[in-house]
């Protein structure tokens, strides 16, 4: 089994493969998808996951939108830098170095979980946009004890050379899979599944997924988050099972000029189980940005 996830045999049927290029910048080789015309729209995924996630809502985007998806470093077809690159604020510059590559200057950035926390760090650090729109956020320090471990747990898992191929030999399992993602409130289709159960296979994924848990801070994050100034929207799913839905309020509670909009039924991957919904509400938002 290879390291890392191979484009020739794992990407034979990748969602929106037609319009997938591989660009150099900051020192690695990231996988992107660009199509479309009219206002720029950036698609950041969330932690395990790859430009997969958006299959539905990218094409459906592109149809109005210049839009760009990619890979997050050590995620999918991108390269990984150096660990302590992989926290918030050196994912964020590296994605700034290759959006300057691109030359794509984004009036709105979508993120989805940890997504939504890069497009904020990203605002903050001085890229203008005009809105974000932050997709079941993880915009907030985990609470209780999930909020004590996660990151020392993950720092003691990614030293452990063993633990990705690991986790990539329980991945060989789809039924595996399937409970996991189930597990985050979402109902997903059988090719959804099928997609992360392939990167999971790739102990380079799973080593990449795990560098991001190990670096993520959002204790520092949260002090800088009331200094956004970018127009807001949340959008909570009322059954996500992996950020609360209450997230939404409390970053509202923090940044009152923000919008939150509920969405009942679905869960954390809410806009890839039913993205012409989404679509639907997105939509707007990103015409009147």
């Amino acid at each position: 089994m290879a390291d890392n996830p191979d484009w020739a045999w794992d990407a034979r049927d990748w969602p929106n493969a037609a319009h997938s290029r591989f660009v150099p910048a900051a020192g690695l080789t990231w996988h992107v998808q660009r199509a479309g015309a009219g206002p720029r729209v950036l698609l950041l995924h969330g932690t395990g996951a790859a430009t997969h996630s958006w299959r539905g809502v990218f094409p459906l985007l592109a149809s109005r939108h210049d839009v760009l998806a990619l890979d997050l470093p050590g995620h999918g077809f991108s390269g990984l830098p150096p660990r302590a690159r992989m926290g918030i604020g050196g994912m964020a510059r590296d994605i700034a170095a290759l959006l300057a590559a691109e030359d794509f200057a984004p009036d709105i950035i979508i993120g989805h979980s940890a997504g939504a926390a890069i497009a904020a760090r990203l605002a903050l650090d001085g890229l203008a946009v005009r809105r974000i729109i932050s997709l079941n956020g993880a915009l907030l320090p985990l609470t209780g004890l999930a909020g004590q471990v996660f990151s020392p747990v993950a720092r003691m898992l990614v030293g452990l050379p063993f633990v990705p191929w690991m986790v990539a030999w329980r991945a060989a399992d789809r039924a595996t899979v399937a409970k996991l993602l189930a597990d985050t409130g979402s109902q997903l289709d059988a090719q959804g599944i099928a997609l992360y159960a392939r990167l999971f296979r790739r102990p380079g994924h799973v080593a990449g997924t795990l560098a991001m848990m190990a670096q993520w801070d959002l204790h520092g994050f949260a002090r800088d988050l009331p200094k956004l100034t970018v127009p807001l929207t949340l959008v909570a799913a009322l059954n996500d099972r992996t950020i609360s839905p209450d997230t939404a309020r409390r970053v509202q509670r923090i940044l009152p000029a923000a919008s939150v909009v509920e969405w009942p039924g679905l869960g954390h991957l809410a806009h890839e189980e039913q993205p012409e919904l989404l679509n639907a509400l997105l939509a707007p938002i990103c015409e009147t940005a």
